[in-house]
């Protein structure tokens, strides 16, 4: 039996977006009763909306040239597809509040009691609870992050991506920067803003699907990330 678990934000005018991020607008551009000439009626239904958001919106993947000037070139179409359809883990690191960098014996430990062990070309997902805690309150841009040197070990293992329920890969201000950074370097990236990794802890492998649009010369782009269980 196919089990699909959503792990996207919803997209909506006025969300949540990074410090200096373009704000989110969904707007109707065109109604059912504009195209049918119709005049009088008490209802209107959109028939086209126009969206006006940043690549870096909701639940997204970063591309490479997103991570630092020494990486331009490398954007979001150029990137090979098998980086965004693998198999996937979820380690359960919910014990990390607010601001607190996850170290590499985080990861360690966190792998030992899931029973785990990362392969070589998979998605780590990184459930903290900060999307349940703090989304929407003023807490939300001040969650736990990878420290430069958790990221360095998570691209030693050869990993396609890492994921996150926040709105950066790192703590912002403090090793954000250098995470960026670590990725462009070691070819591997990001996945922002997901949602429901609580479903995930404690269920060991699944295949994680995270598509970016194929935006020409993108710095990254939102995804419809989803977890599947066969």
């Amino acid at each position: 039996m196919l089990e699909i678990i959503d792990l996207t934000q919803e997209i909506y005018t006025g969300m949540p977006v990074f410090p200096g991020m373009p704000a989110v607008s969904v707007t109707m551009h065109v109604s059912h009763e504009e195209w049918d000439g119709i005049t009088d009626s008490t209802v209107v239904s959109p028939a086209a909306n126009r969206l006006d958001l940043g690549e870096h919106t909701g639940t997204h993947v970063d591309a490479l040239n997103h991570m630092g000037r020494a990486f331009r070139g490398q954007s979001i179409e150029t990137m090979p597809l098998t980086m965004f359809y693998t198999e996937g883990i979820c380690l359960n690191l919910s014990g990390k509040g607010l601001r607190a960098l996850i170290e590499p014996e985080d990861l360690t430990r966190a792998l030992s009691e899931a029973g785990l062990a990362i392969r070589a070309g998979e998605t780590v997902l990184l459930y903290t609870d900060h999307y349940r805690r703090a989304f929407g309150t003023p807490d939300w841009d001040h969650g736990p992050g990878l420290s430069a040197d958790a990221a360095r070990w998570l691209g030693a293992q050869g990993i396609a991506a890492f994921g996150v329920e926040t709105m950066s890969p790192g703590v912002r201000k403090v090793s954000n920067k250098d995470v960026h950074r670590i990725c462009g370097e070691m070819g591997f990236t990001h996945y922002e803003n997901l949602i429901n990794l609580h479903l995930l802890i404690g269920r060991g492998r699944f295949r994680f699907i995270g598509l970016p649009l194929k935006i020409r010369g993108g710095t990254g782009s939102p995804v419809r990330a989803v977890a599947v269980f066969e």
